[in-house]
């Protein structure tokens, strides 16, 4: 019978680290929740509680909004990291 794997669990970053707001403008605080794409990474894989997902969307959503991370990455014509432009 096959063994079962073991996932580590994963614990809420923000809810350890006692932050008590998060920044739209801190976006090396936010590349943690976004893929290589820029799309939200969903809680299953970041870790993070209900609470805190939902604060970071609204961050993630408040920066796009304001310029400072894109809104899609197009495949044609992708960039190493498009923070430093």
């Amino acid at each position: 019978m096959a063994e079962k794997k073991r996932y580590s669990k994963r614990y809420c970053r923000y809810t350890e680290a006692k932050i008590e707001f998060i920044d739209y403008k801190d976006v090396d605080a936010l590349k943690h929740s976004l893929s290589e794409r820029y799309k939200i990474m969903p809680r299953r894989l970041t870790g993070n509680s209900k609470k805190w997902q939902e604060r970071v969307e609204v961050a993630i959503k408040r920066a796009r909004h304001m310029a400072l991370i894109p809104y899609i990455v197009d495949r044609k014509k992708v960039v190493e990291n498009p923070f430093k432009i």
